[in-house]
């Protein structure tokens, strides 16, 4: 890369100082910038202490419900049952590696960060210039910076010529800032902060927009702005699965009463029988029939189809947590930058004095004033443009077919002059006049300065200005000089300017976004904005993304109040601005802290530490950084706002068919001990066997409970509040209406039993008898359960086929067992007659039409709350 004259000026003009005992103008010598690459460490954020993956899988395996599920399988080959085992071991090996694999991507969280921080730099050293690895720049080299260059390090400008900074990545702001130089060494008290107008000071993981210039580093690795976000992002931990806890306690709960009621039966049965073979046998099936091992099975199901049925819908999601999470969301913190907006700047607004303005839009045409208007923008634009509005300006005349001044050569090119605040180019007319042509853009005030205006002139542009900036529109004034061979000492004040219009910029609205909160709002989920852009732009943004109505609380407003007053201002306020990352943590920790289910979405480098500590950090997947990715529970593939709505929508059906698939479980079960224990109340044989609990439990139980998954939603799953986060998946009023379903069926299956030993059965028709009585009964439970308000009427719609499917595969299994004379020898079944088929079916009629008429009593008296949602108590 050639040395600019102005860098070779600036660097020939430094002094010597303590700090760089090379010389500024030569840099670091190379053996003191080892020294300290040796002393300080690499330009890196630290390294963390990060699991193995053999580490993450013994924390995986310590988990109550994968103990149980191995544990399980061990007792089956123990048993001889091998079937069962190698089925109970392969659901336990697949819930093992999925969660080991999601647990090993979160350890690439800093990495990611560490590869942002550290591209490669151009120092001078030893005098010279030299390109080196990110990770070698050490405080004290002179970085070398252009146009398109990522800074290595946080560093000091020495020498800035036009020099703007992009650090949107940090800041959230989506306009570049403009910076200068300074000599003064920065205050040890007071570091330098990113985002504001004329610092001089650049940090590192910004991007260089427009200039050049000459900096010396200040802080590098972790003592650089991005190395303290990446300090708070290590010190977060990730939300654990509520869910998969309280299940692991439910099913530990259950092991504990099916042991001590398993040692009771081998005790009862040894003691009256005499028999303590099959009294060992008798524990271990009262034992298999209380150990709820479906759960953990029917929960790692449901997490994947959930993971899977999101990522149909455009979202990737990276912790299952999310997905159980999601239907409880209460507040949902978005940036405004890249998730709002479309994070690239665009002309929405033409303004000329004569009455000529267009509010540019799909349809817009822009001729007259308006279009003049832009032509002249463009011509006081670098004919290469770098920064977003310069982009944007070009984009714009590209789009409307106006071209940079046919019949014009540029003649020089000067960049933003911070005493005018305007830029200008100077171009020529290529015929025989040689006449020359000045355009000039920039702050409106200094332009109509240039062009003398006052009066009534002024006051309509300062107008029209100001109608802009308050829809956080960025306004530049655009003007026009004519001169016959200009002397080139003259500056822009000698020449007379003709004021042409305004140009307004924004960083538009993304299209779905308005839809998408509104949607938020009827489902109860506040929406409120935390972006590093100035209130004005933010409240405009908010305003037209239909954020509801609420206080602005800025950045420094927010440093002056305790936790207690910002507690207090949460429930008022809609719009965060000027926001740093840290405080971004604040907010979030502060919305948690009052009850609150915190989404946050984001994109940048600045949205990584709130990302992780919120309930669910979403992420944006094109825009996003890998930071941003790696730190968020979910991931959006397409950028797209409004699939933050379906995933919510598609979390509150996941877990309220987790519930209605749990509740079924936990009915079946009561039937299934019921029937084992009741044999040894009458002195008669054991009904059922292991073989039949684990076909039963391995078998008839998970594939009805993949019903429940395929579930469409409740009609009013986004029309309720979110529910409240305290509330247990098992509920009290689940639990009585679960014990309360079983008990029925129990009843009605004890008439069965009882009425086969009046009749005197034989052994094999009554144990077949009961048998498919309680298969026929399981299914009158999924199709009472498979929605808390449709009737069955409405299951053979043909909205879940897998219903139909099950229903086919049960039937044809149980006409298999039935018809296959080594199958019923296998589970000791003889064949039923016509009647005692008829008895099976109608018991399982019965359980329908019973359980159907007490449902919507038992949805009024027992659920009325639960399906009305919750939500904090705070304004809305």
């Amino acid at each position: 890369m050639v040395q600019t004259p102005a860098i070779n000026e600036a660097v020939a003009s430094q002094g010597s100082g303590t700090d760089n005992p090379g010389g500024i103008g030569e840099g670091l010598s190379t053996a003191e910038a080892a020294r300290r690459l040796a002393a300080e460490g690499p330009n890196l954020l630290p390294q963390t202490t990060q699991r193995s993956t053999l580490r993450i899988i013994g924390e995986v395996l310590r988990e109550p419900m994968l103990a149980l599920l191995l544990g399980g399988g061990v007792v089956y080959f123990i048993l001889g049952d091998h079937a069962e085992a190698l089925i109970l071991l392969g659901f336990a090996t697949f819930s093992v590696a999925i969660t080991a694999i999601q647990e090993t991507r979160t350890e690439h969280v800093l990495e990611a960060l560490r590869d942002l921080s550290a591209p490669r730099a151009l120092v001078i050293r030893d005098g010279q210039q030299q390109r080196i690895a990110g990770r070698d720049v050490v405080r004290g080299d002179l970085l070398v910076l252009e146009a398109g260059d990522r800074v290595a390090a946080d560093a000091q400008l020495l020498q800035a010529d036009d020099l703007h900074a992009d650090e949107s990545l940090i800041t959230g702001e989506s306009l570049s800032v403009r910076k200068k130089a300074s000599a003064q060494q920065p205050d040890a008290g007071a570091p330098p902060r990113p985002g504001g107008e004329d610092q001089p000071f650049v940090f590192s993981g910004s991007m260089i927009a427009r200039g050049h210039g000459l900096a010396r580093v200040v802080a590098t690795g972790g003592h650089s702005e991005i190395g303290r976000i990446g300090r708070s992002l290590a010190s977060l931990d990730t939300q654990a699965p509520r869910l998969r806890k309280e299940t692991a306690r439910i099913v530990r709960l259950s092991a504990l009463a099916g042991a001590a009621v398993a040692g009771a039966v081998v005790l009862l049965y040894g003691l009256t029988r005499g028999d303590w073979i099959d009294a060992i046998l008798a524990g271990i099936t009262t034992a298999m029939t209380m150990l709820p091992e479906e759960f953990p099975v029917v929960l790692t199901v449901f997490m994947a189809m959930g993971a899977w049925r999101i990522g149909q819908a455009g979202v990737l999601t990276r912790r299952a947590a999310a997905i159980e999470t999601l239907g409880a969301t209460t507040v949902l913190c978005t940036d405004k930058t890249g998730t709002l907006t479309q994070n690239r700047m665009a002309v929405v607004r033409l303004w000329a004095p004569s009455g000529g303005e267009v509010t540019l839009g799909p349809d817009a045409q822009i001729a007259g004033p308006p279009a003049k208007i832009l032509e002249f923008a463009l011509l006081a634009s670098p004919a290469v443009a770098v920064d977003p509005m310069d982009q944007a300006i070009h984009r714009c005349a590209e789009e409307s077919g106006i071209a940079a001044g046919p019949g014009l050569a540029l003649s020089s090119e000067h960049g933003f002059q911070p005493e005018l605040r305007v830029m200008s180019n100077h171009w020529r007319e290529t015929g025989a006049s040689g006449q020359s042509v000045i355009a000039v853009k920039g702050a409106p005030e200094s332009v109509a300065g240039l062009c003398g205006l006052e009066g009534e002139e002024l006051r309509a542009l300062t107008d029209a200005a100001d109608a802009m900036a308050h829809r956080g529109i960025r306004v530049l004034g655009v003007a026009s000089s004519q001169a016959v061979d200009p002397s080139p000492d003259a500056g822009l004040e000698d020449h007379d300017f003709a004021f042409i219009g305004l140009i307004g910029l924004a960083d538009p609205l993304r299209e779905s976004v308005p839809d998408a909160i509104a949607q938020c709002r009827t489902a109860g989920i506040r929406v409120v904005m935390i972006t590093g852009d100035y209130a004005v732009t933010a409240s405009a943004i908010a305003d037209a993304a239909g954020i509801e109505d609420g206080d602005v609380l800025t950045g420094e407003e927010l440093d002056a109040l305790d936790d207690d007053a910002l507690a207090e201002r949460l429930c008022h306020v809609s719009v965060f601005a000027r926001i740093m990352p840290e405080q971004k943590l604040r907010i979030v920790t502060a919305f948690k802290a009052g009850g609150e289910v915190v989404a946050m979405t984001g994109d940048g480098v600045n949205d990584a530490p709130s990302l992780k500590a919120a309930h669910i950090g979403i992420a944006m997947g094109k825009r996003g950084t890998d930071v941003a990715r790696e730190a968020s529970s979910i991931v959006l593939l397409e950028d797209d706002f409004d699939s933050i709505v379906r995933t919510i929508a598609l979390g509150r059906r996941i877990y309220d068919n987790i519930r209605k698939a749990m509740a079924f479980i936990f009915a079946v079960h009561v039937p299934i001990a019921g029937l084992t224990l009741m044999p040894l109340l009458f002195g008669q044989p054991l009904l059922f066997g292991p073989i039949h609990i684990a076909l039963l439990e391995m078998v008839i139980d998970p594939v009805c409970a993949l019903v429940f998954e395929a579930e469409p939603a409740e009609e009013n799953a986004m029309s309720r509040k979110p529910r409240d986060p305290a509330q247990p998946m098992f509920s009290i009023p689940m639990i009585i209406w679960s014990l309360f379903q079983g008990a029925l069926v129990l009843s009605l299956l004890a008439a069965v039993y009882l009425g086969a030993l009046y009749w005197q059965l034989p052994e094999g028709q009554w144990r077949a008898l009961n048998f498919f009585a309680l298969i026929a009964a399981i299914l009158a439970l999924i199709l009472v359960n498979r929605s808390f308000s449709a009737s069955f009427a409405e299951a053979f719609s043909g909205k879940n086929r897998a219903l139909l499917i099950v229903v086919g595969i049960v039937s044809s299994v149980t006409a298999l067992i039935l018809t296959v004379a080594p199958a019923r020898a296998f589970l000791k079944f003889d064949m039923l007659n016509p009647v005692l088929g008829g008895v099976a079916i109608g018991t399982g009629i019965c359980v329908l039409i019973m359980l159907e008429r007490i449902k919507p009593f038992a949805e009024r008296r027992w659920f009325g709350d639960e399906r009305q949602g919750y939500a904090p108590s705070r304004a809305m």
